[in-house]
């Protein structure tokens, strides 16, 4: 997702120094001296870099650019403080992160492991619909920040000693995240579908029943016209992500348990 903001004076792309990066993201860099081209602090580029995202929630329209004309300066300066597009990219997230940090690390009344288990989707599932933007970013590779840590290490307080090994327990919470961010994706998509086109699912239903009902026999697609007109007028949509995020989020959690259940149910003998 390079963009010409990532570029130096010569055309060449600006990678990311993965040291630095660490150094960037756990704010162990020296800030740079004071001056007339130095007056900011990384802080300061990667909230402005954030409200532009916010704003815009689409991340393909950040740019180095985009960020220095919000603050103000130009596009050079802010080289100073973050070393190119990825390395905003991943101080971005692991910032964000801090919101669900905090929220996950909220004294709450006690809760099993399936109650904390909805309670990490959930976390998620607003944050994904606070900062659009986040569900743009997948390289494989989280980046390695103090917040991003702390949320995992959270994330997997909640199904540590119920019956999991390790690698199961990092399984769990990566299905859970996996199902969110797809549900939230739709989320998002559907939202950008109402701006676009100044319709709501109703009011777009109510523009293409009419011709639908024309060409559509439901004794060809029987089942499809039955499943889809009860959906459609539970929902009064196409599709409800938020219905779906539920729904999905309980089967995951019975399936897990069940998993549990079956390693400390004993067996029947045959006699």
């Amino acid at each position: 997702m390079a963009t010409d903001g990532d570029r130096g004076s010569d055309g060449d792309r600006r990678t990311a120094d993965p040291a630095r990066t660490i150094a960037a993201l756990w704010g162990t860099r020296p800030p740079p001296r004071r001056g007339p081209r130095h007056t900011l602090t990384t802080a300061q580029v990667v909230a402005a870099a954030i409200a532009v995202a916010d704003g815009d929630q689409d991340l393909d329209l950040l740019s180095m650019r985009r960020v220095a004309e919000a603050l103000g300066v130009g596009t050079m300066s802010l080289y100073t403080y973050i070393a190119s597009r990825d390395e905003l990219l991943e101080v971005m997230l692991d910032t964000v992160y801090a919101e669900a940090v905090d929220e996950l690390a909220t004294p709450g009344r006690a809760e099993d492991w399936r109650e904390g288990l909805r309670r990490v989707a959930d976390v998620n599932w607003d944050l994904a619909l606070r900062h659009p933007w986040v569900l743009q970013i997948f390289t494989g590779r989280p980046p390695l920040g103090p917040h991003t840590i702390a949320k995992y290490e959270l994330e997997l307080s909640v199904v540590d000693g119920i019956g999991l090994t390790d690698v199961e327990m990092d399984a769990v919470v990566t299905l859970v995240q996996t199902h969110v961010e797809g549900l939230a994706r739709r989320r998002v998509e559907a939202d950008r579908t109402v701006r676009r086109t100044g319709l709501t699912d109703e009011q777009w239903w109510s523009l293409v029943a009419p011709p639908l009902a024309e060409v559509l026999d439901p004794a060809r697609f029987p089942i499809g016209s039955r499943v889809g007109q009860a959906a459609g007028q539970a929902h009064q949509a196409a599709h409800n992500p938020e219905h779906a995020y539920r729904f999905g989020l309980e089967r995951l959690i019975a399936g897990i348990d069940a998993l549990i259940r079956s390693r400390t149910t004993p067996r029947r003998t045959r006699r």
